[in-house]
C-alpha cells in the first residue's frame, strides 16, 4: 500500500524590514562616493599616490625591482598587485604603470620601462607580457624607510597581507608630477612642477611658516611640464591660482622661425603643450587648412623623429610669423588649458581644496612624522643591541663558565640567566651564538661598539625632544633631493618657460594677407582716389578726369590705413590694399565710404598710430584728438566734429609742438599756447579764434623757440622768429592782428 506522501516543511519566514528608498539610496550612494574618492580618484596630499599607483610601487618593491637591478615582465608586476593588493583588473594596474613610466606624461618617472610604453603620438603601449620595468630612483626615495616604521599598514582585501596606507616620501611628489582623477561630485586636477624649484620653496617655508602663496612664486614661478612649452599667464593670475588652488595655465607650443631659400621661412613646432596627442593634433590642423579656417597656413608637415619637429609653412614671405602662429593657436591644440583643482585628501582622510603653501606643509609634516618614526625605531634597535652588547660581555668575561653551563645543565637557559642575572633576551642571544663567533669575540671590539651606540642613542634623543634640530635634519634631506635633482642635471633642467601674450586684439587674417608694397596715393579735387605702384615724386604728367585736378597725394604702403575727413566732420576709413590702380582715373571715394547726403571729401591723409590733431571746423571751434580715435571699421565712419548748419570742417594738422598760429579769413594772425586747447574723443570743441565776418583758413602747431614759418606761392621758406611775434602772442578765442610783412595773400601756412 502506497503512502500518503506528505507536504514539505515550510521554510521559515523572513522578516523584511520597510525601509524609505530615498534614505536607503543615500546611504548606498555615499559609500559608494566614499569608496571612489577615498580609494580610487583622489590623491593623498602627503605622498601624491592614489592607491593603485602605491600599491603598484610596493609591489615593485617586494618584487626587488630596485634601480639597477633586472626587468622583470609587467606581467609579473601586474599579477602580484592584482593578486595581493588591487582586485580592481589588469588593465587598470597596467595602464597606471604604463603612465608612470612615460617621460612625456611624468615629469619624473617612477617607473622605469623597457620596451613599447607608448608614445607622444597617442600610440597605445605593447601589452604586458612583452614590457618589461623596474623602479627609478625616484620611487626609491618615495619607499625610503618603509621597512622601519615609517608608515602605517593596514591589512589587504583579502586580510592575508599587509598594504601601506602612505609611502614615507622623502620626494615632493604631489605637485613634482601631479595628479588627475575624477571622483563622484568632485575632481582633481594638478600640473607637475619643477622638484628643485619645490625644494628651494620647502627651505623657505620651515624658516618662514607664514609665507603665502605670493612669496612661494619667489621660487616655484609655474607649473613645469615634461613635454616644455610656454605659459602666457601673468604673475597675477598665477598667484592667484596658487593662493585658492583653483584657476587654468595657458599653455603654447615652442616655436621658432627658420629661414629658407629665396627669402621663404617655416615655422618650426618644437614643442606642444602636456597630454596633447601630436598625431591628432597635425590632422586635426591639415583638416583646417584644408577647409581653409587657416588662411594664412599653406600646408603642415610631421618631420619628428625622437625630438618634436612640425613644420608650418606660411602662404607668402610676407605673412607676420607672430600674427600667423596667433591665428594657429586660437584655433587648434597648439595652446592648450591646464586646468589646476588641487583637490586632495588632507592628512589622507578629508579631501579638500588646498592652496601651494598648504600642500607643501601636507608633506613637510608627513616628512617629519617619518622622522619621528624612523629615530623611535631606529632608537629600539639600539636598546635591544645594547642589552645584547652586555650579555656577550659577561659571556666574554666568563666563557669557560657559560660553556661549562650549556654543557652540563639540563635547562642552560635558566641557568644562565640565574647564574649572570642575564634577561630573556641576553640569555637566548647567547645560546643561538655560534661557536665560531666566539673565536672573533674581542671585549674592544664590544666595548667600542658599546659606546658608539650610546652615542647615537644619546642623539637621537636630542633629535626627539628638539623641534628645531628636527627640522635641521629635514632641511638636509630636502637639500639632498635639491642636488640630486637640481637645474644643472638633465632631468631637473627646467623645460616650461614664461611669456607675455600678445595684446588681446582680433586677428585681421584678411590683412596679414596683404604683401607690403609701396605705393603713391593721389586724391582729386572732386574726390576721386588711385594708388600709384612705388614712390612717385613727380606727378606732373598724371591726368584727370576732365575739369578735375590735383587735390593731396602722399607716399604709403599696401598695408596702411587712409583717413577721410568729410565736411559734416566725420572720419572714414580705408584700406590702402584695396584703392584702384593708377591706370585711370581712380574711383569716387563715394564708392568706398557711405558719405552723408550734402557732404564733401574736405581733407585725406595717411592713418600713423599715436599721433595727435588738431582738428577745427570752419567756425574756428576745434579740439586735439587721436588719430587712434579716428579709425572705425565700418563704412558708416565716425562722427568725429560735431558742426552746426552752414559750418563745415575745415582743417586737421599735426598738434606738434607748443604754441598754435592760427589765421581767419578776415586776414587777422593769432598764436596762443596749445596746451590752452583741450584733448577729447569727439564733440564740438572750443573757440579758437574770434571773428566778426568769414572764417578761419588755416591753422599749425609749432615750437615758439623755432619762429613761425610758412612758404609763399613760389615755394620759398620765410621765417619770423620769436622775438619778433610778440605782437601775435595771445590767448585762445581772441581776435588776433594782421599777419607780419610777406605773408601769402591765400592766408595759407604752405
Amino acid at each position: 500500500m502506497a503512502k500518503t506522501p506528505t507536504n514539505p516543511p515550510s521554510p521559515p519566514r523572513e522578516t523584511i524590514d520597510d525601509v524609505n528608498l530615498r534614505d536607503a539610496l543615500e546611504e548606498r550612494y555615499l559609500a559608494y562616493a566614499l569608496s571612489t574618492i577615498m580609494g580610487r580618484a583622489l590623491p593623498d596630499a602627503r605622498d601624491g599616490l592614489k592607491p593603485v599607483h602605491r600599491r603598484i610601487l610596493y609591489g615593485m618593491q617586494i618584487l626587488k625591482l630596485d634601480p639597477g637591478t633586472a626587468f622583470k615582465k609587467c606581467a609579473k608586476i601586474v599579477g602580484d598587485v592584482m593578486g595581493s593588493f588591487h582586485p580592481h583588473g589588469d588593465q587598470a594596474i597596467y595602464d597606471a604603470l604604463v603612465r608612470l613610466a612615460q617621460d612625456f606624461s611624468s615629469r619624473y618617472p617612477l617607473v622605469d620601462g623597457q620596451g613599447n610604453f607608448g608614445n607622444i603620438d597617442g600610440d597605445n603601449p605593447a601589452a604586458y607580457r612583452y614590457t618589461e620595468a623596474r623602479m627609478t630612483d625616484v620611487a626609491r626615495l618615495l619607499l625610503e624607510g618603509i621597512d622601519e616604521d615609517a608608515i602605517d599598514f593596514r591589512p589587504n582585501y583579502s586580510g592575508e597581507t599587509q598594504e601601506p596606507i602612505v609611502l614615507p616620501a622623502a620626494f615632493p611628489n604631489l605637485l613634482a608630477n601631479g595628479s588627475q582623477g575624477i571622483a563622484v561630485g568632485m575632481a582633481t586636477s594638478i600640473p607637475p612642477h619643477n622638484v628643485a624649484e619645490l625644494c628651494d620653496a620647502a627651505l623657505y617655508l620651515i624658516q618662514h611658516p607664514q609665507t603665502n602663496a605670493e612669496g612661494l612664486m619667489n621660487f616655484v614661478p609655474g607649473p613645469d611640464f615634461p613635454t616644455g612649452g610656454v605659459i602666457v599667464d601673468t604673475k597675477t593670475e598665477i598667484a592667484e591660482t596658487y593662493r585658492t588652488g583653483r584657476g587654468a595655465f595657458r599653455l603654447r607650443a615652442r616655436w621658432d622661425k627658420e629661414d629658407g631659400a629665396r627669402g621663404m621661412w617655416n615655422i618650426v613646432v618644437t614643442e606642444i603643450p602636456y597630454m596633447v596627442q601630436k598625431s591628432r593634433l597635425i590632422e586635426k590642423m591639415a583638416e583646417l587648412v584644408n577647409e581653409r579656417k587657416l588662411p594664412l597656413v599653406a600646408d603642415i608637415r610631421d618631420e619628428s623623429a625622437e625630438d618634436v619637429r612640425v613644420v608650418i609653412e606660411p602662404r607668402n614671405r610676407s605673412v607676420d610669423p607672430t600674427l600667423l602662429m596667433e591665428s594657429v593657436f586660437k584655433l587648434t591644440e597648439l595652446e592648450s588649458r591646464i586646468s589646476m583643482n588641487m583637490n586632495v585628501l588632507v592628512d589622507g582622510v578629508v579631501p579638500r581644496v588646498v592652496g601651494l603653501p598648504e600642500a607643501l606643509w601636507q608633506w613637510l609634516n608627513h616628512r617629519r612624522e617619518v622622522l619621528l618614526r624612523r629615530s623611535r625605531h631606529r632608537r629600539a634597535e639600539i636598546e635591544h643591541r645594547l642589552e645584547v652588547l652586555a650579555g656577550m660581555l659577561i659571556v666574554f668575561l666568563n666563557l669557560d663558565e657559560v660553556i661549562r653551563i650549556i654543557r652540563e645543565e639540563d635547562d642552560a637557559k635558566d641557568a644562565l640567566k640565574a647564574r649572570f642575572a642575564l634577561s630573556e633576551v641576553q640569555a637566548e642571544y647567547i645560546l643561538n651564538t655560534r661557536l665560531r663567533s666566539l673565536r672573533r669575540l674581542e671585549e674592544m671590539e664590544l666595548r667600542r661598539e658599546n659606546d658608539a651606540l650610546i652615542a647615537e642613542r644619546d642623539q637621537i634623543d636630542k633629535l626627539l625632544a628638539s623641534d628645531a634640530m628636527q627640522w635641521k635634519v629635514l632641511s638636509s634631506d630636502i637639500r639632498e633631493v635639491r642636488k640630486k635633482y637640481g637645474p644643472e642635471t638633465k632631468i631637473g633642467k627646467r623645460r616650461t618657460s614664461f611669456e607675455d601674450a600678445p595684446a588681446g586684439s582680433d586677428i585681421d587674417l584678411a590683412e596679414a594677407m596683404i604683401e607690403r608694397e609701396p605705393i603713391t596715393v593721389v586724391v582729386s579735387e572732386k574726390g576721386w582716389i588711385r594708388a600709384l605702384k612705388g614712390h612717385q615724386g613727380d606727378l606732373s604728367s598724371l591726368q584727370f578726369k576732365g575739369d578735375d585736378a590735383l587735390k593731396v597725394s602722399f607716399l604709403s604702403e599696401t598695408t596702411a590705413k587712409i583717413l577721410v575727413f568729410a565736411t559734416n566732420g566725420k572720419v572714414y576709413t580705408l584700406d590702402a590694399s584695396k584703392l584702384p590702380g593708377g591706370r585711370g582715373f581712380g574711383d569716387p571715394i563715394r564708392l568706398m565710404a557711405e558719405l552723408d547726403e550734402g557732404a564733401d571729401v574736405a581733407l585725406v591723409m595717411p592713418y600713423q598710430a599715436g599721433v595727435k590733431m588738431l582738428i577745427s571746423g570752419s567756425d574756428g571751434r576745434g579740439f586735439i584728438v587721436g588719430q587712434d580715435d579716428m579709425t572705425s571699421a565700418t563704412r558708416k565712419g565716425r562722427m568725429m566734429l560735431n558742426v552746426d548748419k552752414d559750418v563745415t570742417l575745415r582743417v586737421c594738422v599735426p598738434a606738434v609742438g607748443d604754441h598754435v598760429a592760427i589765421i581767419g579769413e578776415n586776414r587777422k594772425l593769432l598764436i596762443f599756447p596749445l596746451a590752452q586747447i583741450p584733448e577729447m574723443g569727439r564733440g564740438k570743441g572750443v573757440r579758437l579764434q574770434k571773428y566778426k565776418d568769414g572764417g578761419v583758413a588755416d591753422v599749425k602747431a609749432f615750437d615758439l623757440g623755432d619762429g613761425l614759418s610758412w612758404k609763399d606761392s613760389a615755394g620759398r621758406t620765410f621765417n619770423v622768429a620769436k622775438a619778433d611775434l610778440a605782437d601775435w602772442l595771445g590767448n585762445r578765442g581772441d581776435a588776433g592782428r594782421l599777419p607780419p610783412k610777406g605773408f601769402p595773400k591765400n592766408n595759407s601756412f604752405g
